[in-house]
């Protein structure tokens, strides 16, 4: 039977008293321990600051070589002016509430020859298109697809190869962290103006990216699949059975699953898949398509930095000697209540160096990057970044939101600043939207924290020929 509590407590009590009395080396060892006390309690905070002071002075310690910053921690990061001339156009129309677009994307959406953007819209939780027709004027925008809870991609691709195009749209379930199966793929299939849906997947748990292409040789787009989760994650492949059916295979598992880019990595004639997981681990691996609907997992870059925030994936060739390059947008922090830049923060480039071998370079550093787009913006015959943050330090009015790197011609790059104003960008794309052969920018504003400032939902930086001036012309080759 048990004894009541105010019984128990005495008996242990009386039992600490009596021990007490037994020994007096017992008392000694009792008072060294309170005199340890303040000593420990100095060690504890004197240890994290030194700790936070110094340690970034060393910035290996957070990335692994080749890919450390090579400069120490600034507070924020600001670079100088553009030289660019490039005309802002905020587009979307008057918001009420601060934007929250998760994903961009410039595409001739209705085949007319000029360039339209879709974007993933969660305050709407819904895909919309804004329309440019004629060229230069942009229609009210159109929802394509609603009732998505927390969309986080739009892939536009012509999925059942009817010759019109489609949006497949990967859905997150909840925008903030949550381990349950919320997620889902959701076709939007083009039946003339309309788009019928068709979820594809829905006992998934929060769904990052989806992207098409043939994936078994058969002819038909298949889809690979980042289940981002959040403690759980993985990455899956859907098999295109026809007739708007899809079989699901596991590949590989891991938490916080960002993006899949699709590219024949190795140069063997089939689609391989990229991915990057960015929870417990800091990873990159190669998925290599081994035929039949096989893969195999190649790690490419691992680094003891668990903070180091990758943020995306993206392919591009940006030595242009042929093959497939990967860059590595990285300053996702916001796990973080009050989110500030890092010096580890910034853009590496995973150079192809064959046979399955990446060679990682630091190509930029940037207080909260968060995306990254490759375009040539000067029209010089190669590939530029740019680059946008959602975390820079917004207390100061220079630091900007959005960079674009300028590529010498042999991947040296030279940062500069097109503006800081929206801030709290996440996503990034580029393309040309006035057709003048040079390639323009569009961005999307997710505002989750303060400062409520200097909002934006979707914006566009349009470049022309006709406007550079002359000290712009040494950017050019």
């Amino acid at each position: 039977m048990d004894l009541p509590l105010r019984t128990c407590i005495g008996n242990i009590r009386h039992q600490g008293t009596e021990a007490g009395r037994s020994t007096g080396s017992d008392r000694m060892t009792r008072k060294k321990s309170v005199a340890l006390w303040p000593a420990l309690l100095i060690v504890a905070i004197v240890i994290p600051w030194i700790g936070w002071n110094t340690v970034p002075s060393f910035p290996a310690f957070f990335a692994t070589d080749p890919v450390a910053p090579s400069s120490g921690f600034s507070g924020g990061t600001s670079f100088a002016d553009s030289r660019l001339p490039l005309t802002k156009v905020a587009l979307g129309g008057p918001f009420e509430i601060p934007p929250l677009i998760t994903n961009v994307q410039i595409t001739d959406f209705d085949g007319d020859g000029i360039s339209d953007i879709v974007a993933c819209d969660v305050v709407k939780n819904a895909v919309v298109w804004q329309r440019q027709s004629p060229l230069g004027t942009w229609q009210p925008e159109q929802i394509l697809l609603d009732d998505l809870v927390a969309p986080a991609h739009v892939t536009v691709v012509d999925l059942n190869q009817d010759g019109s195009l489609d949006v497949v749209v990967s859905v997150l379930g909840n925008l903030w962290p949550d381990d349950g199966v919320v997620g889902s793929v959701v076709w939007g299939e083009r039946v003339g103006d309309t788009f019928v849906r068709h979820v594809i997947l829905d006992d998934v748990r929060r769904v990052a990216d989806v992207q098409a292409g043939d994936l078994d040789g058969d002819g038909d787009l298949d889809l690979a699949v980042a289940v981002f989760g959040y403690a759980r994650g993985e990455i899956l492949w859907l098999e295109n059975l026809g007739g708007g059916g899809f079989r699901e295979h596991f590949i590989l598992e891991g938490p916080g699953a960002i993006h899949v880019p699709l590219a024949d990595f190795d140069g063997d004639g089939d689609l391989d898949i990229a991915t990057g997981f960015s929870q417990e681990d800091e990873e990159l691996y190669g998925l290599e398509n081994l035929g039949s609907g096989r893969f195999a997992a190649r790690l490419l870059f691992r680094t003891m930095n668990y903070d180091l925030g990758s943020a995306g994936l993206v392919k591009c060739d940006l030595d242009l000697d042929g093959d497939v390059d990967l860059l590595l947008p990285c300053g996702d922090n916001l796990e973080d209540r009050h989110a500030y830049p890092q010096p580890y923060h910034g853009c590496l480039w995973f150079e192809n160096q064959g046979s399955w071998k990446f060679e990682g370079h630091r190509i930029a550093n940037f207080g909260g990057t968060y995306a990254a787009a490759p375009g040539d913006l000067d029209a010089d015959g190669d590939v530029d970044v740019v680059l946008v943050s959602m975390t820079n330090d917004w207390e100061r009015p220079e630091n900007p939101s959005i960079v674009w790197l300028e590529n010498d011609g042999q991947q040296n790059f030279q940062t500069w600043q097109i503006a800081g104003d929206p801030i709290h960008l996440v996503t990034v794309a580029c393309g040309n939207l006035n057709n003048d052969n040079r390639d323009d920018i569009v961005a999307g504003g997710l505002h989750l924290g303060s400062p409520f400032e200097r909002l934006g939902r979707i914006t566009a930086w349009l470049s022309s020929a006709d406007q550079i001036r002359p000290d712009v012309e040494h950017h050019q080759k």
